[in-house]
C-alpha cells in the first residue's frame, strides 16, 4: 500500500470515529470539525452564526444536555474544563454548507474527505440493506416450503407405521411339494 493511500485510510478512520448518530441522523460535532479545519471552535460557530440562514434545522442543530451527556459517557470524554454552550451537530448537508462559509484550502480539502466518507457510509448501508432484503425473501420462501416439508414427514411417518404393523397371513404362491 502506498504512503498516500495509507494516510487517506488513517484520515478516513479519524473522520469515521467522529461521526455520531443523534436523533437518527449521522452528525459531526462543531468541535471535531473545527479541529479538522484547524480553526477554533468559537470561530467556526461565529461563521455559522453570521450565515445562520444557510443552516436550517436539518443541516445543523444544538444538542440537548441529555444528548451531550450521553455522547460524553459513550466516548469517555473528560468533564475537566469544558464548554460554556452545548455543541452544535452538523448533518452531511450542514458539513457541505460549511465549505461555503469557511473558504480556506484546508477547509475545502477536509470537506471533500468528509463528504467522501459520508458517501461510503451510505453505500455501505445500501449494500447491507440489499443483503437484508435478500435474507427476508429467502426466509419467506423457507416459511412457504415448511408446510410442504411437514406434509412429506407426515407421509413418511404413515409409511413407517404401516411397515411396523403385522401383515395378515397370506397364502403361499407357487408349487406345492408332496411327500
Amino acid at each position: 500500500m502506498a504512503k498516500k493511500e495509507l494516510e487517506a485510510l488513517v484520515v478516513e478512520q479519524k473522520i469515521l470515529s467522529r461521526i455520531y448518530v443523534v436523533r437518527g441522523q449521522k452528525v459531526m460535532l462543531d468541535e471535531d470539525l473545527a479541529e479538522m479545519y484547524k480553526v477554533e471552535t468559537r470561530r467556526l460557530n461565529e461563521q455559522v452564526k453570521r450565515n445562520i440562514n444557510r443552516f436550517p434545522k436539518d443541516f445543523m442543530f444544538a444538542l440537548s444536555a441529555k444528548e451531550w451527556e450521553n455522547l460524553m459517557s459513550q466516548n469517555a470524554t473528560s468533564s475537566w474544563g469544558g464548554r460554556r454552550k452545548l455543541p452544535s451537530a452538523f448533518t452531511e448537508q450542514g458539513i457541505a454548507m460549511l465549505s461555503s462559509i469557511l473558504n480556506s484550502d484546508v477547509a475545502i480539502e477536509v470537506n471533500i474527505r468528509i463528504i467522501r466518507v459520508f458517501t461510503k457510509l451510505r453505500e455501505y448501508a445500501l449494500t447491507h440493506k440489499e443483503i437484508l432484503l435478500q435474507l427476508s425473501k429467502l426466509e419467506k420462501e423457507v416459511k412457504g416450503n415448511s408446510k410442504d416439508i411437514e406434509n412429506i414427514f407426515m407421509v413418511l411417518k404413515e409409511l413407517l407405521e404401516k411397515q411396523r404393523s403385522p401383515l395378515p397371513p397370506r397364502n403361499r404362491i407357487g408349487f406345492k411339494q408332496y411327500d
